[in-house]
């Protein structure tokens, strides 16, 4: 744990790694949000004024102050769960409060994951169109699919040794997006009369494209969720101190890029890739350098999104709301996984999107819809942190009405894009959405059909049982996972296994519960002994950012109890007994099936349908809690929804 505690100290190597880390998604916008905001203008057939420049820039200064500085950076980076943040932290934070923020929790982290497929495409398409400016013949969309291509492949070797690199490069990204910058507007200096924001009220209230400028200047801010989800790599101060460099330098870059703009408004066509303002800013010699570079920084803004992707589902599987999958840990650092199936998942999709949208224009139109809707939930899981934390109540009403007020003004924006490509995003997001809460109502209705009984009534026959000679010995430790929250309860399948399906002698029991916290790396135990040396409960409470590694978990509390003398597991056969050989173990799973006698509602019985979809190509439990096969028996018990007390037989006289 020591490691994760330095995360938060202040250092120049800290603010470095958060620069590589932390910064990419939102320190390549600059690539293409001015250039979308002037193409939404152009298409409604207005020309590029003076007025539109200073109000376009005025509206990005202030959705960067107020989104990203005082939404994000200022308010929800406080809402940090022992150091750990993003959406999942943050619902497992106020969960308790009630029921109905799982929704809030898997729409918006449903919307970040779709948005995973399409920041890598968009970063790297405008990137390289920069290189039709030395070589108007590059086929673009080549370079563009092997450079996802390979960032796809190289995630299973973990991405230590890039981390180490992505900090420096960040540093002169940022660098040269302020110098680049500056270059220009020091032959305008009224430019910086956009920090007023007066421009940015005028341009909305008065010109008539006012909703879709804003869906071009959401695309400002689509990184500060990305930021948060990444404050367990970094911590608070560090992330804090680093973005007023990193906003300073887009905003020198956004205003002078403005500035070459009204220098050439009258030759200036959006649509055209060679004209992107952004590689305007430097000489025509100087181009294929920044080309690289951006290329370069859009590779890591895009690495930081894939990696991003893989904790978002690495807490979703522990908290219930994604089917369990593969998860690797390529290198010891803290926090570096691996997740498969999303990695592939992600990979085609963006190659996908790359095939289908071709230029990286087309692409903007696909881009900002999904994550405006995580930007919506996570204000709703603020809002909900902030009364937890009782803060004065007059702040969190000021809270929620100005942020619903600017999301949903985004969103209204963002919803012209719907048409064209905007619908692309968000059928992604509700392909996830239905697979997060398919899972997670599934269980609710399980649970609801789970039979519990009093296991003290149970007692004396498990003792006699256990010492029955006549029946034949099933083994020496025989282990039961049981989903009982409490030492007095048991599953009624778990007796009926033990006593009557195939009466199972042992010499001791052992129900083993894990408990999935709220905070991210608790590892506890507790042990009951329920009758001395013959049932044994353990209760693991492991945080919802550890592996559920259960085989090893269970054995290392097994020799903690032989060492400290509280349990014998010898074996209680008398050849072996005399040379202290240790018994042998067996875990029995209990897998639940569908049975066709059910009287659930239509919707019950779709989620459950397709529950059992997701559940085939999911890991089964055997691997997911870490077992090895070789001793563990799977035994099926049908999920029963109708008890023979709901059906009335009428008995005929003979």
């Amino acid at each position: 744990m020591s490691s994760h505690k330095n995360v938060n100290a202040l250092t120049a190597g800290g603010l470095l790694v958060t620069l590589g880390i932390v910064f990419g998604d939102i320190g390549t916008s600059p690539l293409y949000t001015l250039k979308a905001i002037f193409k939404s203008v152009v298409d409604s057939g207005q020309p590029i004024s003076p007025d539109l420049v200073l109000g376009a820039l005025s509206c990005i200064i202030w959705t960067l102050t107020l989104q990203t500085t005082i939404k994000y950076v200022v308010i929800t980076l406080r809402a940090d769960n022992k150091g750990e943040g993003g959406i999942f932290s943050l619902y497992s934070l106020v969960r308790k409060k009630a029921k109905w923020l799982v929704l809030p929790a898997v729409i918006g982290g449903a919307a970040l994951l779709a948005d995973g497929m399409i920041t890598p495409s968009i970063t790297v398409t405008s990137a390289i169109e920069g290189l039709k400016l030395k070589f108007p013949d590059v086929p673009v969309i080549p370079i563009v699919i092997s450079i996802i291509a390979l960032l796809f492949i190289i995630q299973q070797f973990g991405t230590n040794l890039v981390g180490k690199l992505f900090g420096p490069i960040m540093l002169l990204w940022f660098s040269v997006l302020g110098v680049a910058g500056l270059l220009q507007v020091v032959h305008d200096p009224w430019i910086f009369k956009a920090l007023n924001p007066y421009y940015a009220a005028h341009l909305l209230v008065t010109n008539p494209s006012a909703l879709l400028i804003l869906g071009g200047v959401f695309l400002c801010t689509t990184g500060a969720e990305a930021l948060y989800s990444d404050l367990g790599h970094c911590g608070k101060r560090n992330i804090r101190i680093s973005w007023v460099f990193v906003k300073s330098m887009l905003i020198l870059n956004y205003l002078g890029q403005g500035v070459w703009v009204l220098k050439n408004a009258q030759g200036y066509n959006p649509h055209d890739p060679l004209s992107n303002p952004f590689f305007k800013l430097v000489p025509e010699d100087m181009v294929l350098y920044l080309v690289i570079l951006a290329t370069t920084a859009a590779v890591i803004a895009s690495q930081a999104m894939i990696s991003g992707s893989f904790t978002l589902i690495s807490e979703a599987v522990r908290l219930n709301l994604w089917p369990k999958v593969r998860i690797n840990y390529p290198s010891v650092q803290k926090g570096q996984l691996y997740v498969p199936s999303i990695n592939w998942l992600l990979c085609v999709g963006c190659i996908i999107i790359v095939l289908v949208f071709q230029k990286s224009d087309n692409m903007e139109g696909a881009y900002g819809l999904a994550i405006n809707l995580t930007f919506l939930m996570t204000t709703v899981l603020v809002a909900v942190y902030m009364l937890r934390k009782k803060f004065p109540m007059y702040l969190i009403v000021l809270f929620v009405v100005v942020y619903m007020g600017i999301e949903l003004a985004f969103l209204v924006g963002n919803m012209a894009k719907f048409i064209h490509g905007g619908w692309v995003t968000l059928l992604i997001s509700v392909v996830l959405l239905s697979i997060m809460w398919t899972w997670y109502a599934s269980r609710k209705i399980k649970n609801r059909f789970v039979k519990y009984v009093e296991i003290e009534d149970y007692y004396d026959i498990i003792n006699e049982l256990s010492n029955d000679v006549s029946v034949p010995k099933f083994s020496s430790q025989l282990v039961y996972l049981t989903s009982a929250n409490f030492k007095t309860e048991i599953e009624s399948k778990i007796i009926y296994s033990i006593i009557q399906k195939e009466p199972k002698r042992a010499d001791v029991y052992w129900l083993v519960h894990v408990d999935v916290v709220d905070e991210p790396y608790t590892m506890d135990y507790k042990v009951e002994f329920l009758i001395p040396g013959k049932l044994i409960r353990i209760d693991f409470k492991l945080g919802f950012r550890i592996e559920q590694r259960i085989n090893l978990l269970y054995r290392k509390v097994v020799e903690e109890l032989v060492k400290n003398g509280e349990v014998d597991i010898t074996s209680q056969y008398t050849s072996l007994n005399k040379h202290k050989i240790t018994g042998d173990f067996r875990f029995v799973l209990l897998e639940k099936t569908l049975s066709r006698f059910t009287n659930l509602s239509f919707y019950e019985e779709t989620i459950m349908d397709y529950y059992m979809v997701l559940k085939k190509m999911s890991l089964s439990e055997v691997t997911s809690f870490g077992l090895d096969s070789s001793y563990v028996d799977v035994e099926k018990v049908p999920l029963i929804f109708v008890s023979p007390d709901d059906i009335e037989l009428n008995r005929l006289p003979v």
